[in-house]
């Protein structure tokens, strides 16, 4: 019970750190759980770029809405499997359901093939939203997240790969995040409110 209740104490600082602002917190929570969210969006998706940027986009979403993630209604673990799960399966939904309009498409001659293809980039347009303004980043940044995100490693192995200090990895990761919030359509780089998906 005591355990619990530090656990739980920690979660309520590490929020309070969060929706202040505080861009180590951030950092914290994803050492802690970007393998486990990861491994959900994985197992989920059953696609290793779609976990990828499910990854992105349940840290993304922690940074940008704080308040959605509530202590007092369960463990932090708990809210980013929810969310990378959620987030999974819709993309597993879209997924099929452009599979089905190909499908049909085919049967029926390709007629219905151009509004096929349109829905399909729909569906994909937040993850390539994620990937277009990671482009746009500066060099040393871009490289830090892309290898964090993409390689499902921590900040200590980012650094060590680069061969720079983990306190750089760690500003050139936090610099990037809060430009990816801005180039997302969120220009100060915080949420305010909001629930999860």
């Amino acid at each position: 019970m005591k355990a619990r209740n530090d656990s739980s104490r920690a979660e309520e600082h590490v929020h309070d750190r969060l929706v202040q602002g505080d861009e180590s917190a951030l950092a914290e929570v994803y050492d802690c759980f970007v393998g486990l969210v990861h491994s959900v969006a994985m197992r989920v998706s059953g696609n290793r770029t779609a976990a990828e940027d499910i990854v992105q986009e349940v840290f993304v979403h922690l940074w940008e809405h704080p308040y959605a993630f509530r202590p007092e209604r369960g463990s932090l673990r708990g809210w980013l499997c929810l969310l990378a799960h959620r987030r999974a399966v819709d993309w597993v939904r879209a997924e099929h359901a452009r599979e089905r309009r190909v499908e049909h498409a085919c049967r029926t001659g390709g007629g219905e093939w151009v509004a096929s293809a349109e829905d399909s980039v729909v569906a994909a347009d937040e993850a390539a939203r994620v990937r277009s303004a990671l482009a746009r980043l500066p060099a040393a940044q871009r490289e830090a997240i892309e290898l964090a995100f993409y390689a499902d490693i921590t900040y200590r192995e980012v650094a060590s790969r680069l061969g720079v200090p983990e306190g750089t990895v760690k500003s050139r990761m936090r610099g990037g995040l809060r430009q990816l919030a801005t180039l997302l359509g969120n220009p100060s780089g915080r949420g305010t409110s909001g629930e999860g998906r």
